[in-house]
């Protein structure tokens, strides 16, 4: 797995903080964030289970460039 860097969270000081990536070899997104919240997980359970391999996280507004940025450089590479 080749994982590109993407972008921090521009609004924390660069350490344990939400981030994006770009796996270059499936072309997926891959994102740190917080954990989601009991709150959130339950809303989410709504819509359909959530499988031990998989997570909810949430993601800050402030990261909505890298999000479409990570979107633009998936989406190139998958069309190469």
């Amino acid at each position: 797995m080749a994982l590109r860097f993407i972008a921090k969270d521009p609004n924390t000081d660069g350490a344990n903080c939400p981030t994006a990536w770009v796996d270059e070899e499936t072309h997926e997104l891959v994102f740190q964030g917080r954990t989601a919240d009991e709150h959130t997980l339950t809303e989410c359970l709504v819509t359909g289970p959530v499988p031990a391999y998989e997570s909810v996280v949430r993601l800050p507004l402030s990261m909505v460039a890298a999000i479409r940025e990570a979107c633009d450089v998936a989406e190139r590479a998958a069309v190469r």
